[in-house]
């Protein structure tokens, strides 16, 4: 993917350095479009290897409105792990705290939880707006709208969450017979976190379209802090300079209800990969 490439020479080359609350500094650039129309295969990088396993259980994470990590541990997915909410452990990155937010399985009201169950209590007592379902309705019988919009930044409940979060809103739009799909994303650790963004956010349009009948088109991401930290800078240098393969293609398995759909109901072919890539991730 050469826009992936070009966003990370574009940090390398021109990026700011800052510090930040990980004690990881990093090199910065604000503002970055990154987009790719599904015509041209599956965004998974080639440029290294790449778990779309652990891609698809965070998004049927998601989906379902969950928020405990054991269930992803159940299907062998610890992206979490390191994380959880900061009403059980006090945010700390010294070792001991570490460990105790590991061991920690509550991560607070996250992404799918604001998705499918944002609080609305001037409606009615223990109410919630479910606003994935509602674009889910929209795409089907106003395709056409401009209001298929989803945010999971609830600024009441930051305090509550494992980590306030960085893809914050995304939005479909579509002509009636093809779908974009828009995210916005505040922090954007290039290395380890946009690429799995991209491929999300890819594989959820590619369920939205398939449920609703229409063509995916294109995803786009509105990346505006956009980083790398001080020790992945070496290992992105490596990255920049490997010769991009073709993209693969995916095909969904499931019978087209995205609610029936499950993280293993996925088929990858023709996917060709350089070696991966350990990068260091900040907590």
């Amino acid at each position: 993917m050469k826009a992936y490439i070009d966003g990370a020479r574009e940090i390398l080359e021109n990026g700011t350095w800052k510090p930040n609350r990980t004690g990881v500094r990093t090199k910065y650039i604000s503002g970055y479009m990154l987009s790719h129309k599904m015509a041209e295969g599956f965004p998974l990088l080639t440029t290294k290897k790449m778990n779309l396993q652990n891609i698809a259980v965070e998004l049927e994470f998601f989906i379902r409105g969950l928020t405990r990590k054991d269930w992803l541990q159940a299907r062998d997915c610890h992206i979490w792990d390191p994380w959880c909410s900061p009403r059980e452990v006090t945010y700390g990155n010294d070792e001991e705290t570490k460990k105790k937010m590991h061991d920690c399985l509550e991560l607070g009201p996250i992404y799918g939880s604001m998705w499918r169950y944002w609080p609305a209590p001037m409606k009615a007592f223990d109410t919630y707006i479910d606003q994935f379902d509602n674009v889910v309705e929209m795409l089907q019988k106003y395709p056409l709208d401009r209001r298929m919009v989803v945010s999971a930044w609830n600024p009441e409940y930051l305090d509550e969450m494992a980590l306030p979060p960085c893809h914050f809103a995304w939005q479909v739009i579509s002509d009636g017979e093809k779908l974009d799909l828009i995210w916005d994303q505040r922090s954007c650790d290039y290395a380890v976190g946009v690429p799995y963004n991209l491929a999300q956010y890819a594989l959820l349009l590619l369920l939205l379209a398939k449920h609703a009948g229409l063509v995916p088109n294109k995803v786009v991401g509105m990346l505006h802090d956009v980083h790398l930290y001080e020790d992945q800078i070496d290992l992105m240098m490596t990255q920049v300079e490997r010769v991009p393969y073709f993209l693969p293609l995916l095909t969904l398995t499931h019978n087209g209800n995205i609610y029936d759909w499950t993280y293993d109901q996925i088929y990858l072919s023709g996917y060709r990969y350089h070696p991966f890539i350990k990068y260091p991730v900040a907590v």
